[in-house]
C-alpha cells in the first residue's frame, strides 16, 4: 500500500508534538497512519487505503464508525448549542440510561475521560472512609494520573509522580486472592481496590471462577471500596457491564469509551450514600467545564439506546466465531499461542501456552504480534498496533467475517 501521505503528515507533526501522536499506544514504526474517515467497520486513511478495524478507537466505537443514530443526534443537537455551561435534558437522560443499565449506579456523576473519571473515584473513596492508600493490579491501567501510574515498590524516577504519591499505591497480581488477602492484612489504612474486572490493558485477562466474588467478600469485611474500572468493560460486555456479566456488584464504578458514541466521555457511580459526598452535596470536590456536554450526553444516549439485549448475544456470538477460527489458525500452523477473550475483545498472545495476569502478559513474544499487525495492516485489517493492547469488535463487523478469518488464516501462516 501506498502510505505516503500518512508519512508526510507524520513527520510535519512530530516536530509538532512529542513523537508525532496525541497518544502514546497510537505509535508504531515506521510511522502510524493517518486516518480521513470511518465508516461502519472500515477505515479510509488520507491515501485512499481502506482498512477492516479491529482497533475501534481503542473500545468506544460498538456500533462501528459513523452510526447513524449517533450521527442524527449529533446534527440535531449541534444546531441547539455545543456546550451550555449548565444542566441540559440531554446530559440528564444520559443519567437516566447508565442509571438504568448498570447496576451500582444508585448515582451517576459525569466527567470528561475516563481518566478523570478514575482520579475523581479514588479521592471519593479516600473522602468517605478517611483512608488513605488503594490497591490496584499488576498490568491494571486506570488512567494518566499520579496514584494509579506509580506504586509503594517502584523505586523513585524521573517521571514526574513523586515518591510519596507513590508511597500509597500497593499492588497485587490479577487472579491472586492471597496477595489481595495479604495486602489487607497488612494494612488498615486501604480506602479502596480499583481494579479493571477484566484485564483491559495487557491484552486480554479474565477473572478465574470466584476471584471477583472473593475480591467483593475481603475488600466488604474490611471496611474496603470496591472500584471496578469498567471505562474498557461498561457497555462492552454488556448492558450492565462486566458487573452484570459477572454478578458481582461493586460500590463505586468508573466509566468511558462507550457511553459517549464516539466523543470524549467519562462517569462514576455507585452507592447513594457514597456519591452524596461529591461536591455540592459533600465535601468532595469535582468539577469540569464540559462534564455533561449535551454534544456528548446526546451521542452516548443515541448509542446505548442502541445496544439491546439482542444486540450484546448477536455480537458476542460473531466475535466467539471469529476467536475460534483465529485460534484454530494458530493450532494448524503450530505456533505456541494464548487467545483470551471477552465478549467482544479479545487479544493474541504469542509465546506463551496461558495468559491469567499482568505477570504472565508480560512474557509474551511482542516481535511475533509486531510480524501479525504489519502483515494485517499490509492486508487492509488494522489490528492495535501494540501487543498488549485489545482487538475489537463492532456490530457492523457481520459482513466482513469471512475475510477476517481468511486473513487471519494466511497472515498466521506467513509468520510461522
Amino acid at each position: 500500500m501506498n502510505r505516503e501521505t500518512s508519512r508526510c503528515n507524520y513527520q510535519e507533526t512530530r516536530k509538532l508534538t512529542p513523537g508525532g501522536v496525541s497518544s502514546p499506544v497510537r505509535a508504531f514504526e515506521p510511522h502510524p497512519i493517518f486516518i480521513k474517515e470511518g465508516k461502519g467497520c472500515k477505515m479510509t486513511d488520507v491515501d485512499g487505503n481502506v482498512y477492516v478495524d479491529l482497533c475501534m478507537a481503542y473500545g468506544p466505537l460498538i456500533l462501528g464508525h459513523s452510526h447513524p443514530s449517533v450521527v442524527s443526534a449529533l446534527e440535531k443537537q449541534i444546531k441547539k448549542g455545543t456546550v451550555f455551561g449548565a444542566p441540559s435534558p440531554e446530559e440528564k437522560d444520559l443519567i437516566a440510561e447508565i442509571s438504568k443499565r448498570i447496576p451500582c449506579a444508585e448515582m451517576v456523576r459525569l466527567v470528561n475521560s475516563g481518566t478523570e473519571a478514575t482520579m475523581h473515584s479514588i479521592r471519593l473513596a479516600r473522602g468517605y472512609t478517611g483512608k488513605r492508600g488503594i490497591i490496584k493490579m499488576n498490568g491494571g491501567f486506570h488512567g494518566s494520573h499520579d496514584a494509579v501510574l506509580s506504586d509503594s515498590s517502584q523505586p523513585p524516577k524521573k517521571n514526574g509522580i513523586l515518591s510519596e504519591t507513590a508511597s500509597f499505591t500497593h499492588t497485587a497480581e490479577y487472579n491472586s486472592e492471597e496477595q489481595m488477602e495479604s495486602i489487607l492484612e497488612k494494612n488498615d489504612d486501604i480506602a479502596a481496590v480499583i481494579m479493571e474486572p477484566v484485564l483491559g490493558n495487557v491484552g486480554v485477562v479474565t477473572p478465574k471462577k470466584n476471584y471477583l466474588e472473593n475480591v467483593r467478600k475481603m475488600t466488604r469485611e474490611k471496611g474496603v471500596l470496591l472500584i471496578f474500572d469498567e471505562v474498557i468493560t461498561g457497555f462492552r460486555l454488556s448492558a450492565g457491564g462486566a458487573q452484570e456479566f459477572y454478578n458481582v456488584i461493586p460500590d463505586i464504578c468508573t466509566m468511558g469509551k462507550i457511553m459517549g458514541g464516539g466523543l470524549p466521555a467519562g462517569a462514576l457511580a455507585g452507592r447513594r450514600d457514597i456519591m452524596q459526598h461529591l461536591a455540592p452535596e459533600g465535601p468532595v470536590y469535582q468539577a469540569g467545564t464540559f462534564s455533561g456536554n449535551p454534544m456528548t450526553a446526546a451521542a452516548g444516549a443515541a448509542a446505548l439506546r442502541e445496544m439491546t439485549d439482542k444486540r450484546y448475544t448477536s455480537l458476542n456470538k460473531m466475535s466467539s466465531e471469529l476467536i475460534s477460527s483465529v485460534s484454530d489458525s494458530l493450532e494448524d500452523n503450530r505456533i505456541s499461542a494464548a487467545v483470551n477473550a471477552a465478549g467482544s475483545m479479545f487479544q493474541v498472545f504469542f509465546g506463551v501456552s496461558s495468559v491469567n495476569n499482568g505477570k504472565d502478559a508480560q512474557k509474551c513474544d511482542r516481535t511475533k504480534y509486531a510480524a501479525l499487525f504489519r502483515s494485517m495492516l499490509d492486508s487492509g485489517i488494522y489490528m492495535p498496533p501494540a501487543a498488549l493492547e485489545v482487538n475489537f469488535m463492532s456490530t457492523e463487523h457481520g459482513s466482513e467475517m469471512q475475510r477476517l478469518s481468511e486473513e487471519f488464516d494466511r497472515n498466521i501462516r506467513c509468520i510461522s
